[in-house]
């Protein structure tokens, strides 16, 4: 039999530290502030195991280069600022929550282990419907009729933020779940499992079980069906339906990760619909939804863990510790980044990009993204933590799908330099208190390995041979690489076939003139050599090594990518089926 065990089972809902109340008895600033104090008790903090190898690591870098002198850029702590005071919701809205608050208690009922996850759901649900009636009836101040100018911002950060592109709907005809473009599917007789989402999940899990194996590498029976059926049924659900998965399948072999994914599912229900209504509304006339929207920084945060927590599953042990959450919610931001103007062109309220956080913000919170990946390259990350892999792996899965914007929006003309970059010299940072105490950023020139490895050099010398004028920047991003990582033991031509078509591509593409159609054939041409090379990537031997490499290239070399997705040029807001 499968193993199913996710580690340590949490104590009975007697322990849960807020009461459970229905959510329509609760206002959106009382939800806001209950939920900032349920994280904040819940949050473990970083433990000895992690501090020695995060010093180990830097014990490791500093021997690379001489002292040099260094800029820090400090990120408060999401949860120890107020959060925003929304409108309560309306009649329709209260009438969602009383739906969602049926659900959850039926499933509290049966599984009391999940009672926190529950609390979250029913917290975070009341601030979203605030949300949206504030972002619907609240017109916004007149300095935030218009996003910041970079140029009021004259830190290093700021003064590198990209110039967007003008973007359409048509322009993301190609974003959804559904199938394209991984024509090649994870589980070919499973049509429910059918997708780039699921296919992304699997890659994760793969990752994480090779040493230390929770039964969740082939474990999509239990809470990755539970969730896809509540995907497929989202506008159907009803509590005749939960009562039959929780007394049939759940109850006869119960996983923990189980009924968390029926929460889960919940919560994409009660999204979608809130989603949907609004911008009924807007469509309609009711309402004139702005651009922006009233997520702070805090409220930002805290809407956001949802969407986290029960994606990516973890032990019990580590679901709570602060490194974990910082990946999660860094993964997110990564997806916001990527996402920004398809979502500023359906509505979207999650993405932090037209939130009403100042730009200043925002370029932080992407710079600890980029931070954390090259945290992630580095094998001092991954034995404190079973989910580290978490952020390489989407990192890398994002641009092999050409799903997100890595390629089609991330190329930009006229490369700056990479002297002196900012960017470059961003250390590796776990970004562990982003959410409690807050992190340091620190900026100081690179280190880099004196000479590559093997196999690495042969990856250089394939670059210098077919693409001369892109080989200095490829070698030395290779070299930067090999710094973090140490020598590198992958599959050169798995690695190098991926890389002449996504990451060399796209550095030859910038160079060229202006042209949309080659961006776009380019990420097109991503989705497809991933279809061809993703199952590579679950090699034992190899598949790790080459995952890092692409995560390293794809989210934070020169000329950054995945940095030139931040920017977002709205236009009017309008309803779509971009599923993801």
């Amino acid at each position: 039999m499968k193993t199913r065990a996710v580690g340590a089972v949490p104590k009975a809902s007697a322990d849960s530290l807020i009461p459970a109340q229905p959510s329509a008895q609760l206002q959106p600033a009382e939800a806001g502030n209950a939920l900032a104090r349920l994280m904040g008790k819940r949050i473990k903090g970083s433990t000895e195991q992690y501090q020695n190898g995060q010093n180990a690591a830097q014990q490791r870098l500093d021997a690379l280069i001489s002292p040099q002198s260094s800029t820090t850029l400090h990120v408060e702590g999401a949860l120890e600022l107020a959060s925003r005071a929304f409108l309560p919701p309306d009649e329709e809205g209260y009438a969602r929550l009383r739906h969602l608050d049926a659900g959850l208690r039926m499933i509290e009922a049966a599984f009391p282990q999940v009672s926190t996850d529950i609390e979250v759901c029913r917290l975070t649900c009341t601030m979203l419907e605030g949300a949206w009636r504030s972002r619907a009836l609240t017109p916004p101040r007149e300095e935030e009729q218009t996003e910041e100018q970079p140029t009021v911002c004259a830190c290093p950060l700021c003064r590198r933020l990209p110039t967007p592109p003008a973007r359409t709907l048509d322009d993301y005809r190609w974003r959804q779940s559904a199938g394209r473009p991984l024509t090649v599917k994870t589980w070919p007789y499973r049509r429910e499992l059918d997708s780039v989402l699921t296919g992304g999940w699997s890659l994760v899990r793969q990752m994480n079980d090779l040493e230390r194996d929770l039964g969740h590498r082939q474990g999509f029976e239990d809470d990755i069906l539970v969730f896809h059926e509540y995907k497929r049924v989202i506008d159907t659900i009803d509590t005749t339906r939960l009562t039959e998965l929780v007394e049939g399948r759940l109850a006869e072999s119960f996983s923990t990760n189980s009924a968390r994914a029926l929460v889960c599912g919940l919560y994409a229900a009660h999204k979608r619909s809130a989603d949907e209504y609004w911008l009924q509304q807007h469509q309609a006339g009711s309402v004139m939804l702005p651009q922006t929207n009233p997520l702070s920084q805090s409220t930002y945060a805290l809407l956001q863990m949802l969407d986290c927590l029960f994606w990516h599953v973890s032990p019990d042990t580590e679901l709570w510790q602060e490194e974990h959450l910082a990946s999660l919610l860094l993964c997110r931001v990564i997806d916001d980044m990527a996402d920004v103007r398809a979502d500023s062109l359906t509505g979207e309220i999650s993405n932090f990009w037209l939130a009403e956080m100042p730009t200043h913000t925002k370029a932080l919170y992407a710079a600890c993204a980029i931070a954390l990946v090259k945290y992630g390259c580095m094998p001092e990350a991954h034995p404190p933590m079973w989910n580290t892999w978490l952020m390489t792996s989407t990192v890398a899965w994002l641009g092999l799908t050409g799903r997100h914007a890595l390629w089609f929006d991330g190329i930009t003309q006229d490369l700056p330099p990479a002297q002196e970059c900012p960017l470059c010299d961003l250390q590796p940072n776990a970004c562990a208190g982003i959410l409690t105490h807050g992190t340091t950023l620190t900026i100081t020139p690179r280190p880099t390995a004196p000479e590559l490895s093997t196999r690495t050099a042969e990856l250089s010398a394939r670059c210098r041979a077919q693409y001369p004028e892109t080989w200095p920047l490829f070698d030395a991003e290779l070299h930067a690489f090999e710094a973090l990582h140490g020598p590198w033991s992958g599959n050169t031509d798995t690695a190098w076939e991926i890389l002449r078509r996504t990451y060399i591509a796209a550095v030859e593409a910038s160079g060229a003139a202006p042209s949309p159609a080659r961006a776009r054939q380019v990420q097109e041409d991503a989705g497809a050599v991933g279809c061809e090379y993703f199952y590579t990537l679950h090699d034992p031997e190899t598949g790790r090594e080459d995952t890092t490499l692409l995560a390293y290239l794809f989210g934070c070399a020169h000329p950054h990518f995945l940095w030139n997705a931040m920017g977002y040029r709205p236009t009017g807001v309008a309803g779509d089926w971009l599923d993801g």
